[in-house]
């Protein structure tokens, strides 16, 4: 028997896709599976909260390939969130991916939590950033700081921030799965409406970019943390995240300052109606006492 010269080889196994493409059909199918598996009605609306923000983070293709979840992690830590809020929006893709059978794309390990708290913006330095915005002439990321700041929004409620709810004067929002509606200040209103008047914004978002796509969230934290040395504010200050806890810690104040007014009004009430028709003790209870 003839050997020939011919090398037998070892069939290779095929190789898996370098990437995959998600799509708003891919996403949803995955919320539903959660749902036929029993998970409760609000853990979905938290990871459709979670992945629609994911899926806005994907560049145009949404593609995912071997990086992009580290990627994504550290954009989400530079725009100021919280390690924990971190893990949890890691853990949302992780979960699609197992739906999409690319384990291979996720990304292992959790953050740790327990971090220094992350410093505050005062006011005085919120001040100084918008003094910064106008002599720099940015007036959209003037507009993009006090929009955070006196709202309270999160980025991902920016796009909903239209003409047409400046107009109104009150814009619906949703995060976490939750709705709740964002009241515009008079003031911030005027300035808005004005902005959108010599931008030629009739319709739409009105943070956006010169080809009229809302804003990016690196492109939100990118234009404030650039007023940062202008306005000599620290750069982990100059972030959404700063600006909301701003907007929060404001508000406790406030309501602080509320209920004490509140509580010392009710004492004087009570100290009138006790002068008026209080309990007084007639001569002959006043001996016994003594």
């Amino acid at each position: 028997m003839q050997r020939t010269g011919a090398v037998c080889q070892k069939a290779a196994a095929p190789l898996k896709a370098i990437g995959v493409t998600v799509s708003e059909e891919s996403i949803r199918a995955y919320l539903e599976d959660l749902n036929h598996r029993g998970r409760r009605e609000e853990t979905v609306r938290f990871y459709a909260a979670k992945l629609k923000t994911f899926y806005d983070y994907l560049p145009p293709d949404k593609q995912i390939v071997l990086n992009t979840l580290e990627t994504w992690r550290q954009a989400l830590l530079a725009e100021g969130y919280a390690p924990a809020t971190v893990n949890t929006n890691i853990s949302a893709a992780n979960g699609l991916l197992d739906y999409l059978g690319r384990r291979d794309l996720q990304l292992t390990g959790q953050l740790e939590t327990e971090t220094a708290p992350q410093s505050e913006l005062t006011r005085t330095e919120y001040l100084r950033l918008l003094s910064a915005a106008r002599a720099l002439e940015k007036e959209r990321t003037y507009l993009l700081v006090k929009a955070i700041a006196l709202t309270g929004a999160h980025v991902g409620e920016l796009p909903q921030i239209t003409v047409e709810a400046v107009q109104s004067g009150r814009t619906p929002a949703v995060s976490g799965g939750e709705q709740r509606r964002v009241q515009l200040p008079r003031c911030l209103q005027a300035e808005l409406l004005s902005y959108c008047r010599r931008q030629g914004l009739t319709a739409g978002p009105v943070f956006v970019t010169r080809s009229r796509r809302p804003l990016r969230r690196t492109q939100v934290t990118g234009d404030i943390q650039s007023l940062s040395g202008a306005a000599r504010v620290a750069p982990e200050k100059c972030n959404p995240r700063c600006l909301r806890k701003l907007y929060l810690v404001t508000q406790a104040e406030i309501d602080r300052g509320v209920r004490l007014l509140a509580e010392q009004a009710y004492d004087r009430l009570l100290d009138t109606e006790q002068l008026a028709v209080g309990w007084d003790e007639l001569p002959e209870q006043k001996k016994a006492a003594q």
